[in-house]
């Protein structure tokens, strides 16, 4: 049997130092070879490769002989890795990142290693360093942290408006009650029309928070984008007044969208204001609108807009401009660089939110001293425009003379006092439960079955007494009053004997509502 040889077997033969340096040169990422010596500036720089130098905007004769630290745009990243290089280590790199310094001036953003290189006496003798410029992956990431924000913020907004939407329900009610009351007591009016107002404003603003957190219906047609910009010129124009001059660059081609008109409406004053209130001396407002073509090449991502037609919506200002970090936050609701009492801070979050709901995607430029662009895309629709209706005035409280028997199901007591007795005083004979189980008890201790039955529909439990009502009589007719975005169960009871009404509801609405309902 042949013996072993306890000799090593001789090592590869290393390849030409003309082929090493081709490899550094065609690495994708920046490299550099430095000398051990590291000075208050960094590493002496004996060697770059082209991808570096593409990346810093650095020529190679401008890095070679210089110190590492030009690069650095914070110096602080020079103190790890002078702690690092005294224990350095083959197969132990330092990892790093932070902002570069271009030679234009930019900053970019990039991940870095440094890792030791020895030689034949396993001495260190120089540092070799990787760059990857990650710029873009940080852009999607904050972009992406930003719209989680964003998202748990809505919801957050979404769930207080509702929960606002029962008290307003309350103090508009009870204001048409007492309306009722003192008519002829112009003095009492007064202070009663008061409160109602402050209401009514309280409802729009509840009502912006659901339309931010993507909680309340629109109602979208197809308008011609033009046509609503010229509609609203002259109000525009009173709005800006003598801060500056308002321009408006409209494309000649028809660009036919579906929206909310009134909607988008306030999202082009919200614009307009806010662009007005960041001018300075010969301040210009720009409302442009232009048609935009998306290639299927540039939808690399989840969160860009799918490849099409698009209109663009451009409101641009010369004012004072927005920091980073003000651009970061511009979008939440109740965020606003104001005084106090000078903005509620909504206005940006209700542009967002109809945005989104309307498929399009905001984007904002801004430069300090220079100015902002808010920048809209919507889908174009081939459609032709729909007319848009005008809004009904709100109806006095009516007399209806129910007799009917009706179901309120309302977890808010005081919400569910108010309409009882309203319905009770129209003479409607009602049985009103906090409780679906509640509800459902009353409807079985009533000697006949109910006619009407008041409740959030898209509710689980409501959805149960209700089918138990029409269990017992098919003809009940159901009246929503949930959410008006909430999908109830019952898409197979014909028209005439479901309804919706979603808070915050005028008493009179109501009063109407059930009426037209058992009168089908």
């Amino acid at each position: 049997m042949k013996k072993a040889s306890s000799f090593p077997k001789s090592a590869a033969p290393a390849p030409p130092l003309c082929l090493l340096a081709a490899a550094l040169r065609a690495q994708s990422e920046g490299v550099f070879i430095a000398e051990i010596a590291c000075t208050a500036a960094g590493l002496q720089i004996i060697f770059v490769n082209d991808s570096l130098c593409a990346i810093t905007g650095y020529g190679a004769p401008q890095l070679v002989g210089h110190a590492h630290g030009l690069l650095h745009a914070d110096r602080a990243d020079l103190d790890p890795l002078v702690r690092w290089l005294p224990t350095a280590q083959p197969g132990q790199p330092l990892l790093g990142e932070g902002y570069l310094r271009r030679a234009d001036g930019r900053s970019i953003y990039a991940a870095w290693s440094f890792d030791p290189v020895c030689g034949e006496d396993g001495r260190l003798t120089h540092v070799v360093a990787a760059y990857r410029d990650t710029t873009e992956k940080r852009r999607l990431q904050e972009a992406l942290v930003h719209a989680q924000r964003l998202d748990a913020v809505g919801r957050l907004a979404g769930g207080v408006a509702h929960d606002f939407n029962n008290l307003l329900s309350v103090i508009n009610g009870y204001c048409e009650v007492l309306a009722t009351k003192l008519a002829g007591q112009p003095t009492g009016l007064d202070e009663i029309n008061a409160i109602h107002t402050a209401g009514r404003q309280g409802a729009a603003l509840a009502q912006q928070l659901l339309v931010f957190g993507r909680r309340q219906a629109l109602h979208p047609q197809v308008i011609n984008l033009n046509t609503l910009v010229c509609d609203h010129a002259t109000i525009l124009g009173r709005l800006v007044g003598d801060s500056g001059k308002l321009v408006l660059e409209l494309s000649e081609e028809s660009l036919h969208v579906r929206v909310d008109p009134a909607q988008f409406t306030q999202v082009l004053l919200n614009l307009v204001i806010n662009a007005r209130d960041a001018l300075r001396d010969h301040g210009r407002i720009t409302v442009v609108t232009e048609s935009r073509t998306l290639p299927a090449d540039k939808n690399r991502r989840q969160t860009d807009l799918p490849p099409g037609d698009y209109a663009l919506l451009s409101v641009r200002d010369n004012g004072t401009g927005m920091d980073a970090a003000t651009q970061l936050q511009l979008f939440e609701p109740f965020f606003t660089t104001k005084p106090v009492g000078k903005g509620t801070g909504l206005g940006l979050a209700l542009v967002y939110g109809v945005v989104q709901q309307s498929g399009g995607q905001i984007t904002v430029q801004s430069e300090l001293l220079v100015g902002t662009s808010f920048d809209i895309l919507l889908p174009r629709d081939n459609a032709s425009v729909e007319t848009t209706t005008q809004p009904v005035p709100v109806a006095p409280l009516p007399v209806t003379r129910g007799s009917e028997r009706v179901l309120l199901l309302e977890a808010d007591d005081v919400v569910r006092k108010m309409v009882a007795g309203i319905l009770t005083a129209d003479g409607y004979r009602v049985y009103a439960g906090a409780t679906a189980v509640e509800a459902l008890s009353l409807a079985k201790e009533a000697t006949q079955p109910m006619q009407l039955f008041i409740a959030p529909m898209a509710d689980a439990e409501a959805a149960a007494v209700a089918r138990a009502l029409l269990a017992r009589r098919a003809e009940t007719r159901l009246l929503d009053v949930g959410p008006a975005e909430a999908k109830h169960p019952f898409t197979a009871l014909p028209t005439r004997q479901i309804s919706r009404l979603p808070k915050p509801f005028a008493l009179s609405e109501l009063l109407k509502a059930s009426r037209q309902l058992l009168d089908t």
